[in-house]
C-alpha cells in the first residue's frame, strides 16, 4: 500500500501542498486530479522522493521511500523525459540499470513490450527519429520496464491516437489486474471513470474532493434527465429546480438541483408525443470537477 498521510509541501513561504492524505492499495488505480498548479507534480516528485516533503510522511508498504524503494516505481511524466540521441535499445538499458534491473533481463523484457506495442522495429532507431505517438510508446514502456509496484501515470495518452490509446488502456488494467498501486491523472475525466474507483481532486494545494467515485456521484445534488422525443422546452425551463436543458444530436439533457425535481419533469415530458427515453442520470466526473473547482476559485 501506498500511504500519504497529511503531507505539505512549502517553497519558501509558498504552501504547495496543504494536508494531504490517501491511499492506494495493491491492485487498484486511484484518480489524482486537479488543473494546472494545484499541486499534481508536487506530490509526484514527494512520492518518488525527489523533493523532500515539509510535514507529514509518505511509505510504501510501510517503508519510507528511498533509493531502495524507488527501483520498485515507474514513472511516466507529462513532459517527455526521454534521451532522445539513444537508441529505444540504449534508453531500456540506461533506464533498467538505474532500477537495479540486470542487462539481460532488460532486453528480454523491453524486446516482449516492444513487441506487444507493435514497435519492434524500432528498437535500433533513435528516438528522434520517432513520431510522438511511437515517442510516448517508449516512454510508456520505460516507465514499466521494471514491472513496477507503484506506477505513476500522468497524462499517458498524451499525443496517442484512439486505437493506441486502447492499447494502453488494456495494458493499465493488466498491470492493476497483476498488483500493481497506479496513480492515474489526467484532464480527460472520461478516462479517469473509465478506470478510478477512488480519487482526490486538489485545488491550491488542497483535497476538495476525495473518497469512492461511486459515492461522490451520489452525494453530488444535481442530476441528469436524458429524454429523447419531441418536447416542449420552454415548458420544461419553467419548472422550478430546471437549472438548464441542452440539446444534443438526438436527445435533450435536463439539469435538475436534484432527484426530487425528476417528478415534475416527467409530468410535463408525459405531455409531449414520440417519447422514446426518459432517464435519470447521475452527473458525470466532469461536471463535478468543474462545479467544485470553480466554487473553490470563486472563494
Amino acid at each position: 500500500m501506498l500511504k500519504v498521510e497529511n503531507v505539505s509541501k512549502y517553497y519558501g513561504d509558498f504552501l504547495a501542498v496543504d494536508n494531504l492524505s490517501f491511499t492506494v492499495d495493491k491492485g487498484e488505480i486511484f484518480g489524482l486530479l486537479g488543473v494546472n498548479g494545484a499541486g499534481k507534480t508536487t506530490t509526484f516528485r514527494m512520492i518518488m522522493g525527489l523533493i523532500d516533503i515539509s510535514s507529514g510522511s509518505i511509505t510504501l508498504n510501510g517503508k519510507k521511500i528511498d533509493y531502495d524503494v524507488t527501483d520498485k516505481i515507474g514513472f511516466l511524466t507529462e513532459e517527455r523525459s526521454l534521451l532522445t540521441k539513444l537508441t529505444v535499445k540504449e534508453q531500456a538499458l540506461f533506464y533498467g540499470t538505474l532500477k537495479g534491473m540486470k542487462k539481460e533481463v532488460i532486453l528480454e523484457r523491453l524486446d516482449n513490450l516492444l513487441k506487444e506495442f507493435e514497435v519492434s522495429d524500432y528498437k535500433d532507431r533513435k528516438i528522434k527519429e520517432l513520431s510522438k505517438g511511437n515517442q510516448q510508446k517508449i516512454q510508456f514502456i520505460m516507465a514499466i520496464i521494471n514491472n513496477p509496484e507503484l506506477l505513476i501515470l500522468d497524462e499517458p495518452f498524451s499525443g496517442l491516437d484512439p486505437i493506441n490509446v486502447e492499447q494502453f488502456k488494456k495494458k493499465i488494467i493488466e498491470l492493476a489486474a497483476n498488483g500493481s498501486m497506479i496513480i492515474f491523472s489526467s484532464h480527460r475525466m472520461e478516462h479517469v471513470e473509465l478506470f478510478c474507483k477512488k480519487l482526490v481532486v486538489m485545488v491550491k494545494g488542497k483535497s476538495v474532493i476525495a473518497g469512492n467515485l461511486k459515492e461522490i456521484k451520489e452525494s453530488y445534488r444535481k442530476k441528469n434527465i436524458i429524454v429523447k422525443g419531441d418536447i416542449n422546452v420552454s415548458n420544461i425551463k419553467k419548472i422550478k429546480g430546471v437549472i438548464d436543458v441542452l440539446e444534443t444530436s438526438d436527445e435533450y439533457v435536463i439539469k435538475i438541483e436534484d432527484n426530487s425535481i425528476s417528478e415534475s419533469v416527467f409530468k410535463e415530458i408525459s405531455k409531449c408525443k414520440n417519447i422514446t427515453k426518459f432517464m435519470v442520470e447521475e452527473p458525470s466526473l466532469n461536471e463535478i470537477f468543474v462545479s467544485k473547482v470553480g466554487e473553490t476559485y470563486d472563494k
